[in-house]
């Protein structure tokens, strides 16, 4: 007779069927299915049914064969036609449209026939229980809606398995056969109108799949009487963290026929060996059932904190938890605390602006969007790169908007200390579900599910609600799965100026997208007369969302993703709707897809290019000073009392496939201006020109007090001439310290181009750390805030006047580079020093100097075409000097980026030839 119970998230019902023996006992655990690898094929071709497809021998000979990616999971439809080389250079030009035509923002699943019917994915594994054991097949959250088999029956059909994520589990002892046992899914598209599924929005051309497809591993569940789960530690610290009491949950789940009686037992170890802590406790689990074990509560004296990565350690516990004749888990988390409060005043902040702390500490965020894959390829080598960069430009968040890794990316944000601001999809059915019951439900097994994955790790710190804020249901519906998962992270209830019932107002804000000028961002006089907030003036609040929209990458980087047409048009045509500019995407009555409005500012301030080089020369200065000014703005107010500036997210920090819109670095990692703007804004000992009011301010990010330091502004003419030079002695920070106006330099209100530079030194112990330049219309750029207010870009009054850059008389640079074997971050090898250094005779700057890490021959000399050293890591780039004046770079890379090449540091400016030394 068979019984039915809870699922492992009770929600989902599995039923208990007789146990099939064997002769040796699987040991019990968790383990994933299709590791081996999945053949997958569409169901208008494989037509013969679930009874048969995925019965143990069913031929596949001819499917598509697929090999999981690294988080266990065989990915999406198109990823399977990749896998097989069906579309070569998917990425270049607008190859993937060609090869699987275009899907549109939320016009049903799909739009291309052979994406419009289900597609199946099959695999066989191997299964022997002994009399006692039991078996549960777990399906995390699939990308669509699914039917499941094994051997031959239905295991759950559609109407069950959806959520992006969700988890089910099913009882499969009586289903399967010692030896091989074959599972069949067959995944309905995906679509993000009716589903609670992802979606790209408008981030990057959409796949014409939808994603549809499996994103996480399905695992198989070996339990003897008595197994545990869902273990977990609840923090309760003081505020001064001079203590911890940990209380450590589980699930023990008897899945025989008679009550069973145990011990589980529970083990924290601390980091770095320490003593370990071990508590036990008794359990009586009726037949059939599953009952929560809570632990007594331990408490830990001076623990090691866990801090994001600028401001300290971080340091991991570990928990261990068994059961008798059990399984095991292991599990880490990190002892720190989150605190968020709503602070400032009408009128810019009539419900306050959202603020965090960690462990006591106020900070200003400074973070980017994040995005997988485009299509879900999680790559764990490709998360470490991606940290790398993320780290290297001084940023402490990332926003999770929907699209939520593996467990392996929060690991490595952990142990990275790079913050998380999780949270759900905009745009979609997330946003307006409704309230029916099935609806509620999946969205409180949802939320469960999403706390459960993120609850223990450090790096989470707040999980937001997306672009709008939730009705009173649909709140209390996720309010409920994060309550039930003991998910203690703050919870936000909009990414904009909203409030719902029970959170109350959010705090934060969104936009722009598109271009507007560097001074924008220094705007706190400006917002909407809505309540939301949205597209509303600059570095006051919370922005949750915004950049200044298109980022031209390096000339490297072009040239492995656009066409030659596409070039011609990017240099020539502003009006060309480029492919990787998310043309054919959009939403909220708004496209993007041309560059026609940043290649406007960029006309009307630098002055009119002659050839593709030129045109990316300009962009990146253009780009470099703008993000930077958006960072840097969000820090020089951060001091303000009515409306603080309490964090910025760019939007976005990468891109899941090649672009010209909304990144810091590149799908290739590639580093244009952008990405040195930020990196040059969030320096942890950093001094800003702050351009609403011409003062200096100087910066503390770091975890420590910084002592002895000093500050030099100097001002010049684009002929050389000092205009100013003041400086400022013998100051101190204390951690995560801003200090304003700490130096005003005199500027002029006329120049010799209209142009002028500020140059500013940092010196610790009389060692230069920070060296900031800028360059300077005398008549700057004037927002139209009346036609700009609620639009996702500025309209301009006047274009600041830069022209006179293209004036600069040509500089002479040498530059000398040695390399040593060393490691460095991201498994990089080599490290490379270069001194870069002026010699002009006469008093000429050396204008945005870049180097670059080359392939070379054994003689020194360029191979042709693409001979770019993509795995650098710099402490400084873009850089300009003055006669005299000599800066020395690090970089550390890969040598197997080398190919059995000698390296060639290549060296290029404004006003500079390019300069090849041998590294």
């Amino acid at each position: 007779m068979k019984r039915v119970i809870g699922a492992v998230l009770g929600a989902a019902l599995v039923l208990v069927g007789p146990v099939p023996t064997s002769a040796a006992a699987a040991p019990p655990g968790l383990t994933t299915l299709g590791t081996a690898g999945w053949t997958v094929l569409s169901s208008a071709t494989a037509t013969q049914g679930g009874a048969k497809i995925s019965t143990p021998g069913f031929d596949t000979s001819s499917w598509l064969k697929v090999q999981p990616d690294d988080g266990g999971a065989p990915g999406t439809e198109i990823t399977a036609l990749l896998q097989n080389n069906k579309c070569p250079d998917v990425f270049v030009a607008d190859n993937m449209k060609k090869c699987f035509g275009t899907q549109k923002k939320n016009s049903g699943p799909v739009t291309t026939a052979q994406f419009a019917t289900p597609w199946w994915f099959r695999t066989d594994f191997s299964a022997a229980l002994t009399s006692g054991q039991s078996a549960s097949l777990i399906v995390n959250g699939v990308v669509g809606k699914a039917d499941v088999w094994v051997n031959g029956k239905e295991v759950a059909t559609s109407t069950t398995v959806t959520g992006a994520y969700t988890k089910f589990t099913f009882d499969v002892t009586g289903t399967l056969k010692s030896g091989n046992n074959s599972l069949a899914v067959e995944m309905y598209p995906n679509d993000p109108s009716k589903m609670l599924t992802m979606d790209d929005v408008d981030w990057s051309q959409l796949p014409p799949d939808n994603n549809t497809g499996i994103q996480f591993p399905i695992q198989l569940l070996v339990q003897n009487a008595l197994s545990v789960g869902n273990a977990h530690v609840v923090q309760n610290n003081n505020a001064d963290l001079s203590s911890s009491k940990l209380t450590v949950k589980a699930d023990v789940t008897n899945g025989g026929s008679s009550s069973q009686t145990g011990t589980a037992t529970a083990t924290i170890t601390p980091p770095s060996g320490g003593t370990p802590i071990t508590v036990t406790q008794n359990v009586t689990v009726a037949a059939h059932s599953k009952a929560t074990v809570t632990f007594p509560v331990q408490t830990i004296s001076h623990p090691q904190v866990w801090w994001p990565y600028q401001m300290g350690a971080q340091p991991m516990y570990t928990v261990d938890t068994t059961v008798t004749g059990g399984n095991t888990t292991h599990e880490q988390f990190g002892i720190r605390t989150i605190t968020t409060a709503l602070i400032g005043k009408a009128p810019a902040a009539p419900d306050g602006v959202r603020q965090y702390s960690v462990n006591g500490v106020p900070f200003v965020v400074r973070g980017g969007g994040f995005a997988p894959d485009l299509f879900l390829r999680y790559d764990s080598s490709d998360v470490s790169r991606q940290v790398a960069l993320l780290k290297n430009m001084g940023l402490n968040v990332i926003r999770l908007e929907g699209h939520l890794p593996p467990d392996d990316f929060f690991q490595q944000m952990d142990r990275a200390g790079m913050l998380i601001d999780s949270g759900q999809q905009c745009c979609d059915f997330w946003e307006t579900p409704g309230t029916a019951a099935a609806t509620l439900s999946l969205l409180t097994l949802s939320a469960q599910t999403i706390g459960e994955n993120e609850r223990d790790h450090p790096s989470v710190f707040t999980y937001s609600w997306s672009d709008n804020e939730p009705s009173a249901k649909v709140e209390t519906a996720e309010l409920n799965g994060f309550k039930a998962a003991d998910f203690s992270q703050p919870v936000i209830s909009s990414a904009e100026y909203k409030s719902s019932p029970q959170l109350g107002a959010s705090g934060e804000k969104e936009g722009p997208y598109d271009y507007v000028p560097p001074n924008y961002w220094y705007d706190t006089s400006h917002y909407d007369s809505g309540d939301d907030r949205t597209n509303a003036g600059g570095s006051w609040g919370f922005d949750s969302e915004e950049s200044a929209g298109d980022t031209v990458p390096t000339l490297d980087s072009i040239n492995r993703f656009l066409s030659a047409s596409d070039q011609s048009n990017l240099w020539q045509n502003p009006s060309f709707n480029q492919y990787h500019a998310n043309y054919e995407t959009g939403h909220g009555g708004y496209k993007f897809g041309t560059l026609f409005t940043f290649d406007t500012a960029l006309t009307n301030r630098y002055g009119q290019w002659s050839d593709l080089a030129s045109y990316v020369q300009e962009a990146q200065v253009q780009n470099y000073e703008n993000t930077r000014a958006q960072f840097e703005a969000f820090l020089d107010h951060s001091t303000n009392a009515a409306a603080p500036s309490t964090g910025t997210i760019y939007w976005q920090a990468n891109k899941g496939w090649p672009t010209l819109l909304w990144d810091l670095y590149n799908y290739d990692g590639d580093q244009a201006g952008s990405f040195f703007g930020a990196k040059k804004a969030n320096q942890s000992l950093h001094a800003l020109f702050a351009i609403d009011n011409n003062t200096v301010t100087l910066d503390n990010l770091s975890g420590s007090t910084q002592s002895n330091v000093s500050v030099e502004a100097k001002v010049y003419d684009t002929n050389g001439k000092v205009l100013d030079d003041q400086g400022v002695n013998g100051l101190s920070l204390t951690p995560q310290q801003v200090r304003n106006a700490v130096i005003k330099p005199k500027v002029p209100t006329s120049t010799p181009g209209n142009v002028y530079f500020v140059e500013l030194l940092v010196k610790q112990n009389n060692a230069v750390v920070d060296r900031n330049v800028y360059w300077q219309p005398t008549k700057q750029d004037a927002v139209n805030w009346s036609s700009t207010l609620g639009n996702p870009q500025a309209t301009m009054t006047t274009y600041g006047d830069l022209t006179g850059l293209k004036s600069l008389k040509a500089a002479t640079v040498s530059a000398t580079a040695s390399t040593t074997t060393a490691a460095g971050p991201d498994g990089a090898d080599r490290e490379t020093k270069v001194t870069i250094t002026n010699t002009s005779t006469t008093p000429t700057v050396g204008f945005f100097l870049r180097a670059d890490v080359r392939r070379g021959t054994a003689a020194g000399g360029e191979q042709p075409g693409d001979n770019q050293v993509t795995s650098t890591l710099w402490d400084d780039n873009d850089i300009t000097l003055w006669p005299g004046e000599s800066q020395t770079l690090t970089v550390s890379w890969k040598s197997a980026d080398l190919k059995g090449a000698s390296p060639v540091v290549s060296l290029s400016g404004w006003n500079v030839g390019k300069i090849d030394v041998k590294g």
